[in-house]
């Protein structure tokens, strides 16, 4: 069996499962935030259970947006707020505690590899990071494993990406990712696990690895998943006390496909709008003057992504004609931020420190397009209307490109600054 496979069947209490088997399987983590949420609740009451599964295992995170920035969204974490309160949860993140849900939930130490988590969110699949089965329902069928534990589900095939080479100054696991999903197309791994592995895999910290499953949505994969290894267990020390279950897949494993990249090939690069699949080098996409840049994310928000952001910014402004945004995606980023004196780098460089928030991201609030605006973004979507008015337009880059593209006023790459 490969990886998600193994996963799957130790959760179903089956010794073995194929690709397109129909199983019903235990959940150890079911997760929703302050939009799913509350449509969650409503169907959970409907159903007239008391009590959720188990009060530990159901997480709600207020993040998409908040600080609350009107009062329809007030009464959305007003609702979770509530509800979290009723039914005793134990995790439940708001305010000076929350953070944007999956970069806040593998640092509180709440998924260990061989979990199985399902969240009320299509970036779930983030926390397949972490060697665990990850991946996003709708509301509906979270209010069910809320009241259930237990979700069915459809075993998927898996694709195989195997990594090699070393990545060059400047160029990120958003570029790799990037390279994957342009290669790919949109829908090229539907219903899929994308099981990344390779001598470049093993190599790549934690928050590398998270930005990759992150977006293996975007190539309409069911779940991305990374080998739990010694990483994993560095990552998680300090973090939480449960070990978890380290799988492999096996040697005679079946795969859809297997593709390999030498990521030491790969440049910087960005997707153009609309769509998260127009991948090409910076360097051919010309000049386009830009009036946003985003730095943050569940994509791209940790404390690594505000070092690479900070580098290429230090000493230097961001164009007069540029708003910069930067946003930490947790309370310990931000601090670790303060303490590293990155926060004075971007500062100094005439950036907008925001709380962490999901909100430009999904066009919510802090950091809205208007017609005709372009932002560099190291968030994870551009479709039209993203990120505010249809006629606006994002680009998606890793955060060193996404600061240089700042101090230039357009798109482009930290290598045409010079002596960085």
């Amino acid at each position: 069996m490969t990886l998600t496979e193994k996963i799957l069947a130790l959760h179903a209490g089956l010794e073995a499962v194929r690709p397109g088997d129909l199983i019903l399987v235990r959940v150890d983590l079911a997760l929703a935030n302050d939009v799913t949420g509350p449509l969650a609740i409503e169907r959970f009451q409907e159903i007239g259970v008391e009590t959720v599964f188990d009060r530990e295992r159901v997480v709600f995170v207020a993040d998409h947006f908040t600080p609350s920035k009107d009062v329809a969204s007030a009464r959305q974490c007003q609702q979770l707020r509530k509800f979290a309160r009723a039914q005793g949860l134990v995790h439940f993140f708001e305010g000076g505690e929350a953070g944007v849900e999956h970069a806040l939930l593998p640092e509180k130490g709440l998924i260990a590899p061989g979990d199985l988590v399902v969240g009320a969110d299509s970036h779930t699949c983030t926390y397949g990071a972490l060697g665990a089965f990850a991946t996003g329902v709708g509301s509906t069928d979270l209010a069910a494993v809320m009241a259930s534990g237990e979700i069915w589900l459809r075993v998927p095939e898996s694709v195989r990406i195997l990594l090699r080479g070393e990545l060059r100054d400047w160029v990120e696991s958003k570029d790799v990712i990037l390279h994957l999903i342009g290669t790919l197309g949109v829908e090229g791994a539907r219903y899929c696990a994308l099981e990344f592995d390779g001598p470049a895999a093993r190599a790549m910290g934690m928050a590398a690895r998270m930005t990759m499953a992150n977006m293996a949505i975007e190539a309409g994969a069911k779940n991305g998943i990374f080998p739990a290894d010694e990483e994993t267990e560095r990552y998680l020390r300090g973090r939480t006390d449960r070990k978890g279950t380290l799988l492999r897949s096996d040697d005679d494993a079946q795969y859809r496909e297997t593709r390999e990249i030498d990521v030491s090939t790969l440049e910087p690069l960005v997707a153009m709008p609309f769509s998260p699949d127009r991948v090409i080098p910076v360097r051919e996409a010309g000049n386009i003057p830009i009036d946003q840049v985003v730095i943050g994310s569940c994509t791209n928000g940790r404390i690594e992504d505000m070092r690479s952001a900070a580098r290429v910014l230090a000493g230097r402004k961001a164009a007069p004609t540029v708003r910069l945004l930067v946003l930490p995606a947790t309370q310990e980023c931000y601090r670790a931020a303060l303490e590293e004196g990155l926060l004075s780098v971007f500062l100094n460089a005439g950036a907008i420190v925001g709380p962490p928030t999901c909100g430009p991201c999904l066009g919510g609030h802090m950091g809205i397009l208007a017609e005709g605006e372009r932002a560099v973004a190291t968030t994870n979507r551009n479709f039209p209307g993203r990120m505010g008015a249809i006629g606006s337009e994002v680009y998606l880059a890793n955060p060193s490109v996404a600061a240089a593209s700042a101090v230039l006023g357009r798109l482009g790459t930290p290598e045409e600054l010079g002596g960085t």
